[in-house]
């Protein structure tokens, strides 16, 4: 039964409680029905006593980011722009807290969303999974746990452990390096490809490709193997392809990392049957060397920042301050860099 004992205290109200207590005295012990004349006044105390304090604005959030080390250009920026969003949003939101950490595996990344659980108390996670399979479950335990989750670029495995998606288009990034050495090739030539870690997005981009070459019979594509986005690892690939195959006429490097292995084999080789190296992603040493000419494999690239890191955080913890949810999925364009527009992509001061 309600009584004027149960509502909620709050100080310096004594003339609204005393109100409460002769409305109850006037009326049964099993109903609420206020005598007329005091009802408006009861209904006022009611409403001082029990309403929230209008002065709190933004939900509580601690917010973690787990990511990959700073291993090749891409990732750097990737830290690069995770730690300039922390800088960013603390400054602007003094409440939120913004944990930042990397990791040089999987393993690593795995234990150490575990400590973002259990010793910094996150409640809100801005992923970007150092491999899809194997950080499939640990995100989803913390989900599970009630942590909102954002995955960034590298998909999950199973999409029920997130709760938003945001990434480059890895479709377009397949689709537009295809055509463009299908133009590049006139319809014909053998080519060689190399693939990241095996992550959904890099599925996305092989599936694209695969699909655009599907209409040009006269392209082979002779192997394609993981370069890992590293350029060590794309310079034994290479090696490999060099010795293995005597003609070829093209390369999909994929990154604009591994197309700095590739091209370093291809110089260590002597070989010059190759037409184009196609990378990707838009680091700034492949946007000057399309911008200067100076070397002539490089004849293109396609657009994708890791400047998406920085909007992702920034879109999560917005979000959350104000108690709602980011759409499913965030996909923000990838487009084709050529020597007539590369200016635009052409950032110095970035570390990619």
């Amino acid at each position: 039964m309600i009584t004027p004992e149960s509502l909620p205290q709050k100080k310096g109200t004594p003339k609204f409680k005393a109100i409460i207590r002769r409305a109850f005295e006037t009326v049964r012990p099993t109903t609420i029905k206020f005598a007329p004349r005091k009802s408006a006044l009861v209904a006022m105390a009611l409403g001082l006593l029990c309403a929230p304090s209008a002065g709190i604005a933004e939900e509580k959030v601690n917010l973690g980011v787990s990511i990959p080390a700073a291993t090749h250009s891409f990732t750097a920026g990737i830290v690069f722009w995770a730690n300039e969003a922390k800088k960013d949003l603390e400054k602007a939101h003094p409440g939120l807290k913004v944990t930042v950490k990397t990791a040089g595996s999987a393993p690593e990344q795995a234990n150490q969303l575990q400590d973002l659980l259990t010793v910094t108390k996150i409640n809100t996670l801005v992923v970007f999974p150092f491999e899809s399979a194997s950080l499939t479950k640990p995100v989803a335990q913390l989900k599970n746990k009630g942590v909102y989750v954002t995955v960034v670029d590298r998909g999950l495995t199973d999409t029920s452990a997130q709760d938003a998606y945001v990434s480059g288009d890895n479709t377009a990034f397949g689709k537009v390096a295809a055509e463009y050495l299908a133009k590049a090739l006139n319809g014909k030539g053998n080519i060689v490809v190399l693939r990241g870690i095996p992550t959904t997005l890099d599925n996305e981009r092989m599936d694209a490709f695969n699909a655009v070459m599907k209409n040009y019979p006269d392209i082979k594509i002779l192997d394609a193997k993981h370069g890992n986005w590293n350029r060590d690892d794309a310079f034994k690939v290479m090696q490999d392809y060099l010795t293995r195959f005597k003609n070829i006429d093209g390369v999909w490097a994929a990154d604009d990392d591994m197309a700095v292995g590739v091209l370093k084999a291809i110089e260590q080789a002597k070989r010059n049957d190759i037409k184009i190296v196609f990378g990707g992603a838009g680091a700034k040493g492949a946007i000057k060397t399309l911008i200067d000419g100076s070397n002539p494999l490089i004849q293109a690239n396609v657009s994708y920042s890791p400047k998406f890191m920085y909007d992702a955080i920034k879109l999560t913890a917005e979000a959350r301050l104000k108690g709602e949810k980011l759409p499913d999925n965030t996909i923000i364009p990838s487009v084709l860099i050529t020597k007539e527009n590369a200016k635009e992509f052409y950032f110095p001061d970035s570390p990619f």
